[in-house]
Order: C-alpha cells, then structure tokens, then sequence
C-alpha cells in the first residue's frame, strides 16, 4: 500500500514536531528548509530558499498528498514579510504546478484581524487594512485561497511551550507587564499547534471535510499581567504590588475564539494557561548544577533559574551556546 505523504515547507520546531509525528504513523514526510542539518533522521531534507524567486523549484514532481506551509518572515522589514510569505506561496504554487494535493494547510497569525479593542474575533471577523505586516500575511493566505487548490489557513496565536521562552526569563528577573492598560493575549501550546494540524491533515487523507480558515487558540484568553503575575506566583518571584480588579473592561488587543477548532472534533491538551505553563515549568531541563536553562540573550548571557536548598532565584552568567540569531518567528498577537 502506496504511504500517505506530506510536504513541510519552512520545517522548523512546529513542522518537526508535525512530521515525526506522522512520520511514526507511517507517513513518508519531506522537509524543506535552508539549513537541513536540523531535521531529525526519517524526512526526507530539502535544502531550499522559499523566499527567493523559483526557491522551491527543485520540489517540482514531487507529488505530496498533503502539504503544510509554515512560513517565517526573512526578517523583520515590510521586505523581509514580503519575501517570507509572499515570495514564499508564490513559490510553493509554482513547485506543485498542476498537481492537487489532498489539503494544503497554511499556518497564518491573528495578526491579521483588525480588531484591537479588546473585543472577540472568530473566522469571520474583519481583517486588518492598516498593518502593514499583517497585510503581507493576508496576501499570502489570499494567494493559497485564490489558487485551484484545497486550502485551509490556521491562524495561530502566541505559540508557546519551549522551556528557553524569553517571557520565563524576564518573569524570572522581576520584569512584569504593567497592569494598565491591560492587554489581552491569546496562545497555544506548541504540543497542541502540531497536534491540531496532524489533526486537521488526518481529517484530509479520509476525505474530511474542512473549514477554509481556523483560529488556533486555547479556551482561554487573559490579561497578559494575570498571566504574569501567576507565572511569577509559581517560580516563586516576588511580583509586587498586584492590581486588584483585573476585569478587562478597557483593556486592549483582541480576545480570539476557537469555535471551530473544537467543532473539528481536536481535544487541546492545553485548554488555558495554567495548564500549559506549568507543563513548560515542570518540563524545564536540570542541569549538573540543578539549574533550569530557561534563556540565552543575543548578548551571550544565559538565564538560569537555579532550583537550590533556598527555592527558585535567577543566575546570569556567560555562554558559549551557538546560536542562530537568522531565524524569526510569527507567533501572532
């Protein structure tokens, strides 16, 4: 029997996470990407460009059943957009030319939704004219869309679950968001990211039927200071001075719906914060010195949180990590 296959172009953490995935159903999954040394034995690596004109030619009579689009801007310029996204599904439409996968699923931000106000947006809610990054994003989800192919855009919000996040470093020194104004803030576990677009590809390959557009969040929005302070309550650091209502009334930014992820039939492991963060918490790795890594600065210091005989407190000291400062990632607003 002829293996379901699937095609990751951009196959960075969330794409790797995807193709081992299926790749231990059986799947024979291909990853394409400029540095391919990272991708774990059993992808078939494509070393490839898809922010530069013809970039993705070389994937031409590949044949995928599905492909997953997970595209990173070049950097952070209206240019560097432009390219990552734009170039980018311009490229991969070339690369599959006549060809007709199953579902092409093509992992977006809620960047691109209007709404900053701190009022609720689904599917259907209107999209930014203003933002110009947010613009590039839109293009290119419309290019997909516009296209002879099956597509569906999964717009994901703050996507998070690494133990080195920059937010548990700056918690750890102290460093809190202001209460006021508050911000609303919307996320999702990376474990759940992948798991929704296994998920959602599965559903493809038996002839599923899928909704154009997803939101990919939790159940939960929050402030982003309850978030914080919580987070600060459970590595033990002192937070200071609290708000006492913390309701949300003027608070700012957008408050994102998962109607129809939840309607696709996916359980999320993560349903709100707490849940996931204090996965991230427990996940952290100890070192020899009964440190958690949690961070590395473009400066060369590493955050530690060191877990000793008196509780949690933070180290800084210098690094020797290699670090790879060309990668930026958009995780959604």
């Amino acid at each position: 029997m002829k293996r379901k296959s699937l095609l990751i172009v951009g196959c960075g953490d969330l794409g790797v996470r995807v193709g081992t995935a299926l790749l231990d159903e059986g799947w024979a999954v291909h990853g394409v990407r400029r540095d391919t040394d990272a991708l774990p034995a059993g992808l078939t690596a494509h070393r490839a460009d898809y922010s530069i004109p013809g970039g993705l030619n070389q994937l031409r009579g590949l044949c995928p059943d599905t492909v997953l689009a997970t595209l990173n801007p070049s950097d952070r310029t209206l240019a560097g957009y432009l390219s990552g996204f734009v170039e980018g599904a311009r490229n991969l439409l070339d690369a599959l030319g006549d060809h007709r996968p199953a579902r092409v699923l093509f992992a977006s931000s809620t960047r691109v939704f209007a709404e900053s106000r701190g009022g609720w947006v689904d599917e259907t809610s209107p999209l930014s004219v203003d933002d110009e990054r947010a613009l590039a994003i839109i293009e290119a989800e419309q290019l997909l869309r516009d296209s002879a192919h099956a597509v569906s855009v999964v717009r994901f919000a703050g996507i998070y679950g690494h133990p080195g996040g920059h937010l548990l470093a700056r918690i750890a020194r102290g460093e809190l968001s202001p209460a006021v104004p508050g911000r609303w803030s919307n996320r999702i576990h990376r474990q759940d990211c992948a798991g929704f677009l296994c998920h959602l590809l599965r559903a493809a390959m038996t002839g599923g039927a899928l909704a154009p557009v997803y939101i990919g969040v939790d159940d939960c929005p929050a402030l982003q200071h309850e978030v914080e302070t919580w987070l600060a309550r459970e590595l033990g650091v002192d937070a200071g001075e609290q708000m006492a209502d913390l309701r949300g009334d003027d608070a700012v930014g957008k408050r994102c719906r998962n109607l129809l992820l939840r309607a696709s039939g996916y359980q999320l492991q993560f349903p709100d914060f707490r849940s996931g963060y204090r996965s991230v918490v427990a996940g952290a790795a100890l070192d020899g010195k009964n440190r958690f890594h949690l961070d590395i600065c473009p400066l060369g210091q590493c955050c530690h949180l060191y877990a000793g005989p008196r509780g949690i407190g933070l180290v800084e000291e210098p690094c020797h990590h290699l670090i790879d400062h060309g990668k930026v990632a958009e995780i959604g607003q």
